[in-house]
């Protein structure tokens, strides 16, 4: 990932989103986590960090949070009308929180790994919450040193499982492309074809997106 184009595209979203809300927040530390603290949290969560997040915390950011709405009457067409903000957290904190809800929800209502969608459910490591309990996490089943990213729904959504990426980087470029909409999976639906080709920003309707809130690339 290269991190200055990163920081470039996360200067410009904020300007964008700025002239929609007001309050928009971008919050990114300077500080940067060291190869300890990290180790650290690997042996508290029982598992290696995927090598493109890792990547984030030791040379770019502990922390990156953005969070936006689009106004009340901002007239998405349809096939986009159920996104409503832009929302992301990234931070070794969020990371351990994501993935102890995971483990809550895998004891309390998904533990029974032969079940199809209970299975989905294991062998993860979240690193991102959703605001309706859902989880992004990484495929620790996936053989590959830096995991594929899953989304997890707790309540029967048509995501469930869908990939979003075939990596933390890929996952989170195509996002700031497509103009950082909320992580819910409905909202991220629309840019969403199947279930394993994960985000794409070139397609029809992520085009219409960034049209509509001004961003251009």
């Amino acid at each position: 990932m290269d991190f200055n184009v990163t920081e470039n595209k996360l200067r410009k979203l904020h300007n964008v989103y700025a002239k929609l809300d007001q309050k928009v927040k971008y919050e990114k530390d300077d500080d940067i986590l060291s190869e300890n603290e990290l180790r650290d949290v690997e042996i508290k969560i029982g598992c290696s960090i995927p090598s493109s997040l890792r990547s984030v915390f030791l040379n770019f950011s502990k922390k990156i949070i953005f969070s936006a709405y689009l106004p009340e009457d901002f007239g998405l067409d349809d096939k986009l009308k159920e996104i409503f903000s832009a929302d992301f957290s990234i931070s070794i904190e969020e990371l351990v929180e994501a993935e102890m809800s995971r483990r809550s929800w895998v004891e309390g209502c998904f533990s029974n790994p032969e079940d199809l969608y209970d299975k989905v459910w294991h062998d993860k490591l979240g690193f991102m919450t959703v605001a309706n309990g859902d989880i992004i996490a990484f495929d620790l089943n996936d053989t590959k040193e830096d995991k594929k990213v899953v989304y997890l729904s707790h309540d029967d959504g048509r995501e469930h499982g869908y990939i979003l990426g075939e990596s933390f980087e890929e996952y989170f470029t195509n996002l700031l492309l497509i103009g950082a909409c909320g992580n819910e999976g409905w909202q991220m639906s629309p840019f969403i074809s199947d279930s394993i080709s994960g985000l794409n920003p070139n397609c029809d309707n992520a085009r219409k997106y960034r049209k509509m809130i001004g961003l251009y690339w």
